[in-house]
């Protein structure tokens, strides 16, 4: 994958350190979408990596450093939005991991999208979220060796549904190119990387933050949770959604899985995930609902963003 293009002085000198122009990483970032940018490009290192770029890059020292300073950055910005972690029962953990999921109040994308969006605002829908969906799971997936006893069964459980089982075309970042095909877009892993916002990028790079780094561990699975108990009815409307627009079972099927995957995998993450993490490791108990609440706080400021471009008449992607 090519490296993207620059959006202000830090990413410009972090890209063309990475290309070999030059080594410069003091610069500051100029925005939210600098400051995006350059985290996802640093992750991104320890994924698939970039096209031209060695390996190498991924310890590097000077470049931890700067992931480093980039993440306490956005760490300020989550922990503005929601607060800090603070201490919780573990024993109430699932209980908690409900009620936080049952008092979220953010915007309904999903219900426009199952009654209103035109073939082209799904369309960049779908667009904002090829950039986790084609590596859906893998960040989550980082907890695994993190973990032990039920609570890591329990995650590897809902990791092997979301890679098919171990069959090819029942991967959901597989099958989300059945509905990327439909639309006509490039299949490409982050083809549309210089066309989302810094906001589809704080979504996917808050999964990295948590999963990418084991004192994060509680955080991931609490985000995991939160995914997993708000999936299966929106998927349904996005399934429902797209049929309204003549989609055919084929550019459905992503959805139209996650409906019953999902409702199975609500209980396994919130009570034999999440919960007996928290009786296994106490002192991350309110780590885990801190990741929750992080999860569903900043895929509310993404869709937000998507809804009021669309109520103003324009195009939600950068232009």
């Amino acid at each position: 994958m090519k490296l993207p293009s620059p959006r202000g002085s830090l990413s410009s000198a972090l890209i063309d350190t990475l290309g070999g122009v030059t080594r410069d990483l003091t610069a500051e970032p100029d925005s939210d979408e600098d400051l995006q940018l350059s985290l996802f490009v640093c992750y991104e290192l320890a994924y698939r990596g970039w096209d031209g770029v060695d390996d190498a890059w991924e310890h590097d020292p000077d470049l931890l450093r700067l992931r480093t300073d980039l993440e306490s950055r956005y760490a300020d910005t989550l922990h503005a939005l929601v607060g800090a972690p603070e201490p919780a029962d573990p024993s109430t953990v699932p209980a908690q991991l409900a009620a936080i999921v049952a008092a979220d109040d953010g915007p309904s994308l999903s219900g426009y999208l199952r009654g209103r969006a035109t073939r082209e605002q799904f369309r960049e829908f779908v667009v904002h979220r090829s950039i986790y969906h084609l590596r859906e799971a893998d960040p989550h997936s980082w907890a695994i060796p993190r973990l032990g006893g039920r609570a890591k069964a329990a995650l590897i459980e809902i990791q092997l549904d979301e890679y098919g089982g171990g069959v090819t075309g029942r991967m959901h970042q597989e099958l989300f190119k059945q509905t990327m095909s439909w639309f006509g877009l490039d299949l490409g892993y982050h083809a549309y990387l210089d066309a989302v916002p810094a906001a589809t990028l704080a979504v996917n790079n808050l999964m990295s933050y948590f999963g990418l780094h084991r004192a994060r561990r509680g955080a991931v699975l609490g985000h995991l949770a939160a995914y997993e108990m708000t999936s299966s009815l929106p998927n349904r409307s996005y399934g429902n959604g797209l049929r309204r627009l003549g989609g055919d079972p084929a550019a459905t099927a992503f959805y139209d899985e996650h409906v019953e995957a999902d409702a199975v995998h609500e209980q396994i993450a919130a009570h034999d995930m999440c919960g007996t993490f928290a009786l296994a490791e106490p002192e991350l108990a309110g780590q885990v609902l801190w990741g929750a609440r992080c999860a569903l706080a900043v895929d509310n400021l993404w869709a937000t963003a998507v809804l009021d471009a669309w109520a103003a008449g324009h195009t939600s992607l950068r232009e």
